[in-house]
């Protein structure tokens, strides 16, 4: 943890530049990448030499696991080449509790810097379970959840 109470860690930033591949494909990739357990994954929309629009894959994982998400990338998409930058990560200390809503229990994240709470989040997973089963607006889920969670004294599972 750094002095401002934030959670720090080191991971790697794997990324390509992808300009003759279809978005299927990629789609597709991206599943693979966060099934094999990348931390994070992203496009993003940019302008490749020759005026030809492309994006820009970008991968979040550990640093042992670079040659796995290497040989991912380049089993899985059109890419030549990857850069890798070992980045640090401020973040803020997680943990999950259950509420009860008039949808049932919905699983909510929680975000500390320190002791102050931050951030609240209702799992998209458990709040959309809920809102098929209730024929109701995922809005309404998340709502409740978060109404829920604001005067409660909810201890993390």
């Amino acid at each position: 943890m750094n002095d401002a109470g934030y959670e720090t860690d080191r991971v790697l930033q794997i990324e390509t530049n992808l300009d003759d591949i279809s978005p299927e494909l990629v789609g597709h990739v991206t599943g693979l990448l966060l099934a094999a357990g990348a931390l994070d994954v992203w496009t993003t929309a940019v302008q490749m030499k020759k005026q030809r629009p492309g994006m820009l894959l970008s991968v979040l994982c550990q640093p042992p696991d670079a040659e796995k998400f290497a040989d991912l990338i380049f089993t899985h998409t059109s890419a030549f080449g990857l850069r890798m930058s070992e980045v640090t990560r401020w973040k803020l200390r997680r943990d999950f509790v259950k509420v009860a809503t008039p949808y049932g229990e919905i699983a909510v994240k929680r975000g500390f810097r320190g002791e102050e709470l931050l951030q609240i989040a209702p799992e998209y997973e458990s709040c959309r379970a809920a809102a098929q089963t209730h024929d109701c607006p995922l809005q309404s889920v998340y709502d409740a959840a978060r109404a829920a969670l604001r005067n409660s004294t909810i201890k993390p599972f």
